[in-house]
């Protein structure tokens, strides 16, 4: 049956109304149209909420393409990106500076249009090693500029899509000339460093030598000292002979000779010759060893490898550096008599003499200084290898620094008096005698430094 209009079925109907029944459907539509409403109020929240989302991350995207915008055009190296075809999809601001153009007119031409036809590597070449799934490392190409051909050091990887599919290539140039340049002001640098490095090596020898000189001046003096002294009393010696010698031939009488001969004292003198000459003799003697030591000292044949008396070394070491240095220090060397090592004798007096050098200049201005060397046979894991040890009664090694008193160029000296290559050469002539150098600093004072050398002969 048709409703009249304006008439809702259940609600206006006469039997509803006769009935006195409950008015349910104006109930359920109120409900229907609050939930419409609320299904209304969620869904303008959730589109509200998904606006700010969409903002937010709109954002973000304008932020990521300003930063990356912004390292493209920091970039002072050429940057291609082209897809697997070989066109290019994106240049930065260096790549429009170099090829003359804007982005919007490279983008879409093939690589190919933008290498010389010089160049090394082609874009074919770039396919090719895409293709292989490689990258491309310090390649050699030559971009077709508005200037003419520009060498350029290429590298190169694949680039991918979120799904980890490739979809293209990027390219990074450098112009071969500024590296080049870099290569250039690198090779400069290193060239002076080994020219500063030479001249400081040099200074450290000047040094040494200058201590040898001092030394070797004043272990020559005495015996050259003995022979001068010696020579001069032969020279009498020999005129008053000389003189009793022309009365003797001249024919003089028995009371006139004896009268000579007590005047001139020539029996004396006949006395004294042979204890003059042996001293002489013995003084040459020492000179002659002398020098003998400086030629063996001398000698660079690092090959050399022998079984030297350590002990005379030392002592030699000390006499050459010490004595003539710090005539009120007090040395004590204690090595055992046949102690013997295995290397080159040279070398390790040049390290003992270093060693000696160090602690007198630590005992400088030090009251009642004291040296200390010994020497041992060493037992234990160091079995078969001998120990010389070098202890002075200065201050001692700080011990922020004892770990780095070996490194090249580290010296506590002031200014002008240490390159701070001694101990590290002393090192490095230690290690090549398959031995080692230590620093220590001793319970009662001052420093010890430990040559540890090869054992020669049986223990």
């Amino acid at each position: 049956m048709p409703v009249p209009e304006g008439k809702d079925f259940l609600t206006d109907s006469p039997l509803a109304l006769a009935s006195g029944a409950p008015d349910f459907g104006a109930v359920d539509a109120e409900e229907a149209w609050i939930s419409v409403i609320r299904k209304m109020d969620e869904t303008y929240a959730e589109l509200v909420r998904q606006q700010v989302e969409l903002e937010e991350k709109n954002a973000a995207l304008e932020e990521a393409q300003g930063f990356i915008a912004g390292l493209l055009g920091s970039m002072t190296d050429v940057l291609i990106a082209c897809d697997l075809a070989g066109r290019v999809e994106q240049v930065n601001l260096a790549a429009e500076r170099v090829f003359g153009q804007l982005a919007d007119a490279l983008t879409g031409r093939p690589l190919a249009a933008l290498l010389d036809p010089s160049s090394p590597t082609s874009a074919s070449d770039v396919l090719a090693t895409a293709a292989r799934r490689q990258r491309i490392a310090d390649r050699e190409f030559t971009l077709a500029t508005p200037e003419g051909p520009q060498a350029v050091s290429v590298n190169g990887a694949l680039r991918f899509d979120p799904r980890g599919r490739p979809v293209g290539v990027v390219l990074v140039g450098r112009p071969i000339g500024e590296l080049r340049a870099a290569y250039h002001a690198l090779a400069n640098a290193h060239e002076h460093l080994k020219r500063t490095q030479q001249q400081l090596v040099h200074a450290e020898k000047m040094a040494s030598l200058g201590r040898l000189v001092a030394g070797v001046a004043h272990e020559l003096n005495n015996p050259i000292s003995f022979v001068y002294g010696n020579a001069h009393a032969l020279k009498r010696y020999a005129e008053r002979l000389i003189t009793y010698l022309d009365a003797v031939h001249a024919g003089s009488d028995a009371a006139a000779l004896a009268r000579t001969r007590g005047e001139l004292r020539i029996d004396r003198a006949l006395a004294d010759i042979p204890a003059t000459l042996a001293g002489m003799l013995e003084g040459a003697e020492r000179v002659r060893d002398i020098v003998a030591d400086l030629r063996r000292f001398s000698s660079d044949n690092r090959e050399a490898r022998e079984v030297f008396d350590l002990g005379s070394v030392v002592r030699s070491a000390v006499d050459w550096v010490a004595k003539s240095q710090m005539p009120d220090l007090a040395i004590r060397v204690k090595v055992p008599e046949g102690l013997e090592a295995v290397g080159h004798p040279g070398h390790i007096h040049q390290v003992l003499m270093n060693l000696v050098q160090n602690a007198v200049d630590a005992l400088e201005g030090r009251p009642d200084p004291r040296l200390d060397i010994t020497g041992e046979r060493l037992g234990g894991p160091d079995g078969g290898r001998v120990a010389v040890r070098v202890r002075d009664s200065g201050p001692g090694i700080p011990e922020d620094i004892l770990g780095r008193i070996f490194d090249p160029f580290f010296t506590t000296k002031a200014v002008g008096k240490g390159t701070g290559l001694g101990l590290s050469i002393c090192y490095r002539i230690a290690e090549e005698h398959d031995g080692r150098l230590e620093a220590a600093n001793h319970p009662d004072g001052g420093a010890v430094i430990s040559l540890i050398l090869p054992a020669g002969g049986r223990p």
